[in-house]
């Protein structure tokens, strides 16, 4: 995802010269050629992200489309009120980029670890929330922000994830969720670079004679509701699945939606971390499977669950 963050806005700086990037002195070894071919559209603002994200903010308010990059919780948490008050009140076209979301600093620790900037940057008025799944969905995404003339936030993964979409010319709609296999059976929303487990355990379940639909929720807010509310209606589970809090991220923004839809509806069950510290050094595969979210205890949750009852609320 990271790559393809780094390419895609390098095409973007070619387009337009108003196409700004600034990072908290990180990502040497893929942004050396933006520096290189943008002097002009490239700030490293050193380790202050504070200071970063206001610049940014003053920038676009003079009109420049700013993407600000760094990782973990390091360009949100540590820098909230700025994004708050410099670039969310002011709807400046400030896009702010986590490299490394969820766990994958996971040997870092708790420090490192990003696991509930979803829930917060969620909150904020005039923030858009992108999580895309994969290298496809992070090209689409970065270029759909880049024209939005607002706030965004922007979650990647930190390298490596697998290609899902299987056609670059997917068609990418911030707010609308992208069906990636269908099924009957129930229905799993991913989001983020979880979209990977999600395939790999609906193909687990197709080998036990169960279809799991796989929808990408690459856009947190604003939430697909419309998508949701079909598959309420027309399955009797929903699952949601994401590298970040159980409180405040996808699930609970899904939660939201049923808990005011009338009338009968799929039961939901939100697969995501608890809501506490991580107390284990490790890395982020060993990490995920010892929180339940690896495909194998993926598949074997939902087949459980599915298995228990009609699981209908109403």
């Amino acid at each position: 995802m990271r790559t393809a963050f780094i390419e895609e806005i390098f095409r973007l700086a070619e387009e337009d010269a108003n196409v700004t990037l600034i990072v908290g002195d990180l990502g040497f070894s893929v942004i050396e050629k933006f520096s290189a071919r943008f002097p002009q559209q490239f700030v490293n603002a050193g380790v202050a992200e504070q200071n970063m994200v206001g610049l940014a903010a003053g920038m676009a308010m003079t009109g420049r489309t700013v993407f600000v990059y760094s990782i973990g919780n390091f360009p949100t948490l540590r820098c909230l009120e700025q994004i708050r008050n410099d670039i969310c009140y002011h709807r400046a076209a400030v896009t702010i980029v986590t490299v490394g979301g969820g766990l994958a600093y996971g040997n870092l620790g708790s420090s490192h670890h990003a696991t509930e900037d979803l829930a917060i940057t969620r909150s904020l008025p005039e923030m858009v929330v992108v999580a895309p799944g994969d290298p496809v969905e992070t090209a689409w995404a970065t270029r759909a922000l880049a024209r939005l003339g607002g706030p965004a936030y922007l979650r990647l993964g930190r390298a490596g994830e697998p290609k899902v979409h299987r056609d670059n010319a997917v068609h990418f709609e911030l707010g609308k969720a992208a069906e990636i296999r269908p099924g009957g059976d129930a229905i799993l929303f991913s989001t983020g670079a979880m979209l990977s487990t999600a395939v790999q355990a609906a193909d687990m379940l197709l080998h036990r004679d169960m279809t799991l639909g796989v929808m990408s929720m690459h856009t947190v807010r604003p939430l697909d509701e419309t998508t949701v509310v079909a598959a309420a209606r027309r399955v009797r589970h929903i699952f949601t699945l994401e590298e970040h809090s159980l409180i405040g991220g996808l699930g609970s923004a899904v939660a939201e939606v049923l808990a005011e839809l009338g009338g009968e509806h799929a039961r939901l069950t939100r697969l995501a971390l608890p809501a506490e510290f991580s107390r284990t050094v490790g890395s982020q595969v060993h990490l995920l499977g010892r929180y339940g979210l690896d495909p194998d205890s993926v598949a074997q949750r939902i087949e459980t669950t599915v298995m228990k009852g009609d699981g209908l609320v109403g």
